[in-house]
């Protein structure tokens, strides 16, 4: 059964989050000019993909809830419910400030991962779950960094710090299980297949759809997104008038 699990993460764990191998080679051009200054094709991506990130973990959470056979696979769980309320809380933000249209469907790629793990039982549930998610958190950890140190918008330096404390946490997490193969996940983290991009595109939403939300757990621990000109406490500084409409390039 170990080989056979082996062969089967290796086909579906590579990044994921994602369509984020997209971000190494997306040209930097400017689609938009706002107040929190410019924001480039990458840094659109970037919310979208944290989102669609979201949509696919979150319900993996309570998914460990329900089936994980250590209280570490538990704990796992309950990082990644609260990681991704408190992203997708910061996402569903600033989307609208910065004119950035948000899906409420993972990518195919992501829901093979949901479909491939809440599968397993016992524990080959255990090490899909954490080495899935520990490949996919660890493909995705230099690309937050990349967008950190390149975007010129505070809204989306924001959500990276935000996320990059949040991506830490969750393989961290992942690692305490004591289920994850470090040279499985290193070897698939380097050398991942390439797919076509509609497999790690998340759908569009349809007109009028209800935006999805992923809700916190009762004892949320995860820090809210630090929106530029708010106060520390999270209490919006006074209102000044209307947000401006970001202006389409």
């Amino acid at each position: 059964m170990g080989g056979a699990l082996s062969l089967t993460i290796v086909a579906l764990a590579y990044p994921a989050m994602l369509g984020f191998d997209k971000v190494s080679t997306a040209q930097d051009r400017v689609i938009a000019q706002t107040q929190w200054g410019p924001l480039t094709e990458q840094d659109r991506d970037f919310v979208v993909k944290v989102r669609a990130a979201g949509l696919w973990e979150y319900p993996l959470g309570n998914v460990a809830l329900q089936k994980g056979t250590t209280e570490e696979v538990k704990e796992a769980g309950r990082h990644l419910l609260d990681g991704h309320a408190a992203l997708d809380a910061a996402c569903r933000k600033i989307a609208p400030m910065l004119n950035v249209t948000l899906p409420n469907v993972a990518s195919p790629q992501q829901v093979a991962f949901v479909n491939q793990i809440q599968t397993a039982n016992g524990r080959e549930f255990d090490s899909t779950f954490a080495n899935i998610l520990r490949t996919t958190h660890g493909s995705i950890f230099n690309t937050i960094a990349k967008i950190r140190s390149t975007t010129k918008n505070s809204l989306v330096r924001s959500l990276a710090d935000m996320a990059n404390n949040t991506v830490l946490d969750h393989i961290t997490v992942m690692e305490k299980t004591g289920f994850v193969n470090f040279d499985q996940a290193l070897f698939q983290q380097t050398t991942p297949p390439k797919l076509p991009t509609d497999d790690l595109t998340p759908p569009a939403p349809q007109p009028g759809e209800p935006m999805v939300v992923l809700s916190p757990p009762a004892n949320p621990t995860s820090t809210p997104i630090a929106i530029p000109g708010e106060q520390s406490s999270g209490t919006a500084a006074p209102n000044t008038g209307p947000l401006p409409t970001p202006t389409l390039g």
